[in-house]
């Protein structure tokens, strides 16, 4: 991992120590029976945007992060069923089409992509939802 806080789970409720987390009331996962559905990740660690302008390197934070929470829920990425990845230009698609063929092509999940007006800070260039399930 990249160095972000470990995650923490609490019963069905998997905590890493966003910012946002505790300011808007969300977790960072939720752990419903045999699925784990992970909140939109970016590439903020410690309150920091890290890798400003690198959709890449944002997009692998992002996993890294995503991926922490489906291992604190006692999972791991081959249980990945869904991707769904926010870029804020279509220049970063293949970016982070290239990062999850790293991460999670050997798994091949679900995915959809989506370009939206922007996130919460604008030099965040990708968010990542992951889901993941234990057959």
């Amino acid at each position: 991992m990249m160095g972000q806080a470990s995650c923490v789970r609490e019963g069905t409720r998997i905590f890493s120590g966003g910012i946002w987390e505790e300011k808007y009331g969300y977790a960072r996962a939720v752990v419903a029976g045999p699925r784990v559905v992970v909140s939109g990740c970016t590439a903020t660690i410690e309150g920091e945007v890290r890798h400003v302008g690198d959709a890449y390197r944002q997009a692998m934070t992002a996993f890294d992060i995503a991926l922490e929470a489906v291992e604190a829920a006692g999972l791991a990425r081959e249980d990945v069923v869904m991707v769904r990845y926010y870029v804020v230009d279509d220049s970063h698609y293949d970016a982070v089409g290239t990062a999850l063929s790293e991460v999670l092509g050997h798994v091949r999940p679900a995915c959809t992509g989506v370009k939206v007006a922007g996130l919460i800070d604008p030099r965040m260039l990708v968010e990542i939802e992951i889901e993941a399930f234990r057959a």
